[in-house]
């Protein structure tokens, strides 16, 4: 499989690239010292900005854009731990800028950034590139794909911070521990509503400091969680 993504950017973004450039900065994310980003300061100023690129209201937030607290303890564990994933086929689920992704392509792994936000698969590449490594990329909801079982045979799957939305975190978690009954699943959780409580065993904590504007909060904890099978 070539570092394309699977599915198109939508033309609206023929220069994703430098929009990306231009709305952004590049940055040092505070738990991963060794990786710099294209990250935003602030959410609703991009926000704003995406939407006026595109002329469409009501789009979801550019998530893409900033380095989520359980993203980068998955990346921090990943770069201590680089004997778990090396040599594997690793796939980041809801990658959003590819932090977790990086740090596997980093650490030796075939890396796969997965979003269901184009503009993410293309700021997880640019990242990539900023960082010295490539690593793949599929814009789709492979929740409700087969993808999984053919084109993306990933022997590791990583989920940076989904459990903020019930219905979200009832698909993705029935999905994972049916995953894992056959590759190996880990979960960064930061104290979201919805995360997992029984089902999971932990295997590290990282204290992440965030950006009060998308936290309304300095730090949060975050907890990676071995996903059992199911």
């Amino acid at each position: 499989m070539s570092g394309e993504s699977l599915f198109p950017e939508p033309s609206a973004f023929l220069d994703a690239e430098g929009f990306i450039r231009a709305h952004t900065r590049l940055q040092v994310p505070p738990l991963v010292p060794e990786m710099r980003l294209f990250l935003a300061d602030e959410l609703t100023p991009l926000w704003q900005a995406t939407e006026d690129t595109l002329g469409k209201k009501g789009l979801e937030p550019p998530f893409w854009a900033f380095a989520w607290p359980g993203s980068q303890g998955m990346a921090r564990w990943i770069l201590d731990n680089p004997q778990e994933v090396a040599g594997k086929r690793v796939l980041d689920i809801g990658a959003g800028g590819g932090l977790a992704a990086i740090a596997a392509a980093r650490a030796g792994a075939r890396a796969i950034a997965n979003d269901v936000d184009p503009m993410a698969i293309v700021a997880a590449r640019l990242n990539a590139a900023e960082n010295g490594v490539t690593i793949e990329g599929v814009c789709a909801d492979l929740l409700d794909t087969t993808l999984l079982d053919t084109d993306l045979d990933a022997e590791f799957v990583i989920v940076g911070d989904l459990c903020y939305e019930r219905a979200l975190s009832e698909r993705l978690l029935a999905w994972l521990h049916r995953l894992a009954r056959t590759r190996r699943v880990l979960m960064a959780e930061p104290g979201r509503a919805f995360a997992p409580r029984a089902g999971v065993r932990p295997v590290g904590t990282y204290v992440v400091p965030t950006l009060f504007d998308l936290e309304n909060r300095t730090e949060r904890t975050v907890v990676l969680l071995e996903i059992e099978a199911g």
